[in-house]
């Protein structure tokens, strides 16, 4: 394998897939979510970053062209498989249909990929797949940190009832721990997380039903 800067940042994008499950296991919310949050967006830029060094500076390979797919894949499901954990019960319904649409879809097309061998070059990468994954990627963004203002407005509530916390809201008490703006935060990340991803898992469902189509000549029994 040759250690070149995009090969490199292709490795630490696949070694750091895992540690966004590691976040939640070393720190408590909203500690966690804010190192993830962090942890994804760092390797999304890493991403564009990787295949842009590789093709200016003439530097692709064969081991990066495999392990890229794999470290995006790989950062795509853990991410998901969390916010699907720790989602709360509002939203989970309409963020699991949407997580497993993604799911299968990368499942189907590696499986489809690995059957196909020394002819899987006929499901290269188009455009809107690209768009998928860049959908997928702000998506996840965006619902990591709607956890975040989630537990900052549970913490800003913290030991009110229900009619101080409304009072706050209404403006009828001072918001000096910016419950309104928690609330707000909160509701919206979650509403335009939840919109961004079910776009990608519409597009995902577009761009695997076009794998399948290309494969399909190869599928055929002879």
């Amino acid at each position: 394998m040759k250690w070149n800067l995009p090969n490199i940042l292709t490795v630490l994008r696949l070694v750091a897939a895992p540690g966004l499950a590691v976040m939640f296991l070393y720190f408590t919310r909203p500690y966690a979510d804010w190192f993830a949050l962090i942890l994804f967006l760092t390797a999304a830029i890493t991403d564009w970053f990787d295949g842009y060094l590789a093709r200016a500076w003439k530097q692709e390979t064969k081991i990066g062209a495999m392990l890229d797919p794999i470290a995006d894949k790989a950062m795509v499901v853990i991410a998901l498989m969390i916010l699907v954990g720790y989602s709360t019960e509002h939203w989970t319904p309409w963020l699991v249909l949407p997580a497993t649409v993604i799911l299968f879809r990368e499942v189907f097309v590696s499986g489809l990929r690995e059957y196909l061998g020394d002819v899987a070059g006929t499901l290269k990468v188009t455009k809107l797949a690209k768009w998928k994954t860049t959908a997928q990627m702000v998506a996840i963004a965006i619902l990591f940190s709607q956890g975040i203002f989630e537990h900052h407005f549970v913490m800003a509530t913290f030991g009110m009832d229900a009619t101080t916390i409304d009072q706050v809201l209404t403006g009828q008490v001072e918001d000096l721990g910016h419950v309104r703006w928690h609330l707000e935060g909160m509701f919206w990340s979650g509403r335009i997380g939840l919109w961004l991803l079910w776009i990608a898992a519409t597009l995902t469902l577009i761009t695997g039903y076009d794998y399948l189509r290309k494969a399909m000549p190869h599928l055929k029994e002879s």
